[in-house]
């Protein structure tokens, strides 16, 4: 999803997030669509545990070759970190002024880590009662890209494009089904056969669960 030809403004990225609620939702949208596109959890690209942990829900990207990106929603804000795995770890640099919120999160093991410090190239936060999202002082920028998707102008668009290429789909995928499901509207089997003839809706009731996303 994101493009290695150059390194993305991390400003950039922070003014074009949403807010928590519309970018949880976003996040949801999108886990739900890979659960319709990719039946096996292990081929997905994007996903969401809304039970993750106590009062915390997970959203996470692993493309398969090294990067991934971890979000954290819960009653404190959002805490999110993002690895390049072609950039230097950077997380000694990054760490120091994340929140005492979020500390747990910089720890968090299931993140990964590199002789006892987190793996991470860029982070970003944004607690309870912030007016918009915050980075530390002097970030790198390694890993901005790996956000595009969250921060696009019309994520509707920008995830049609991305998975008819990641997954292959020369037959071109429902613009309006993708739209349908980022809206969170229940799902519908006409909905679902739009995006994969090969999933039925009854098969999709604990991604559902998992995800959190709405029904009727």
């Amino acid at each position: 999803m994101h493009d290695t030809t150059h390194a993305p403004d991390l400003r950039g990225l922070l003014a074009a997030l949403p807010s928590v609620p519309a970018l949880r939702d976003r996040c949801r949208g999108v886990a739900m669509l890979e659960a319709i596109l990719a039946p096996d959890w292990a081929d997905r690209y994007y996903s969401f545990d809304s039970r993750w942990s106590e009062g915390e829900e997970l959203a996470s990207m692993r493309d398969g070759e090294g990067d991934d990106w971890f979000m954290v929603f819960s009653a404190a804000g959002v805490y999110a970190r993002g690895f390049d795995h072609t950039a230097p770890n950077a997380g000694a640099r990054l760490f120091p002024e994340v929140p005492e919120a979020f500390r747990s999160c910089v720890t968090e093991p299931a993140f990964g880590e590199e002789d006892g410090v987190p793996l991470a190239t860029v982070c970003f936060w944004r607690e309870d009662g912030d007016a918009a999202w915050r980075a530390p002082s002097a970030a790198p920028t390694g890993g901005v890209g790996l956000f595009d998707l969250l921060s696009a102008e019309d994520p509707a668009e920008a995830y049609r494009t991305w998975a008819e290429e990641y997954y292959e789909r020369e037959d071109g995928l429902d613009a309006a089904a993708i739209a349908h499901v980022l809206a969170l509207r229940p799902l519908t089997e006409a909905v679902v056969s739009a995006l994969n003839e090969d999933v039925g809706l009854d098969e999709l009731a604990d991604d559902t669960a998992e995800i959190g996303y709405p029904t009727a």
